[in-house]
């Protein structure tokens, strides 16, 4: 995974967070929920990234 990957990843999750907390504060559920869903968002992507990465890993043994 890059680092480019990583800081968009890491940032979208801060932001779900932020999102959320804010949501929770006022009472916005849809906020709130937005936050959760942006988080979960965050949480695929980084999995995907490590799935990318494992994979090109077996990839090179076999070269």
């Amino acid at each position: 995974m890059g680092i480019e990957d990583k800081a968009q990843n890491k940032a979208e999750d801060v932001g779900g967070k932020i999102k959320e907390a804010a949501g929770s504060a006022t009472g916005d559920e849809d906020l709130k929920n937005e936050g959760k869903g942006d988080q979960v968002k965050s949480g695929f992507k980084e999995a995907g990234e490590k799935l990318k990465d494992a994979v090109d890993d077996v990839k090179d043994k076999f070269k």
